[in-house]
């Protein structure tokens, strides 16, 4: 068996949103992170989140699956990076660029400054390629720095709520080749 961590971004995913959705569907196997600081991210506030949750997760399992979307995707590899832990698999979706144009500068000013380092887990990042935070360019020079499988989605934006995406049919099937291996 496999437990989920579930890493939202800014503000967490809303009931329509494709982690929503995954959580419900895993039941007691997923745990959502619980920072105090939703919506002015603090990274110390994140990182403790995401270890309090894997901390829960993993005495459910064996296995515990990152599953990150936005600047949870960097909450994720920070984390990986201090913890190191063993038994843990990172599925990063859409991580917006620290250095872009849109990223929210005010809202997530602890997140600036970071840069990706080589995760300690298997992992695989999908990207947008015409997601608004983070252009392909970006994107595929994260996956290359974290060390982690790449998957370009065409034409569908931030990977959230609002690109339509429901359940995500496709995104559980990458998130199985990570896990069932």
């Amino acid at each position: 068996m496999v437990a989920y961590v579930i890493i939202p971004g800014i503000d967490g995913s809303d009931e329509r949103h494709w982690q929503s959705l995954w959580e419900r569907r895993w039941g007691a196997s997923a745990v959502r992170i619980a920072p105090a600081s939703w919506s002015t991210p603090d990274l110390a506030d994140w990182v403790a989140a995401v270890q309090a949750a894997h901390e829960t997760a993993s005495r459910r399992d064996g296995q515990v699956a990152l599953v990150a979307h936005s600047l949870g995707c960097w909450a994720a590899a920070e984390w990986l990076d201090r913890a190191r832990p063993d038994g843990v698999a990172a599925f990063l979706v859409a991580p917006p660029d620290p250095r872009g144009p849109a990223f929210p500068r005010r809202t997530a000013s602890t997140f600036l400054g970071l840069s990706a380092r080589p995760l300690p887990c298997r992992s695989l990042m999908v990207a947008g390629d015409d997601d608004p935070y983070c252009d392909p360019t970006a994107s595929a020079s994260f996956a290359h720095e974290w060390r982690a499988e790449k998957h370009l989605a065409e034409s569908q934006g931030h990977l959230n709520s609002d690109s339509g995406l429901g359940d995500w049919r496709t995104g559980r099937a990458l998130l199985q080749t990570l896990v069932g291996r």
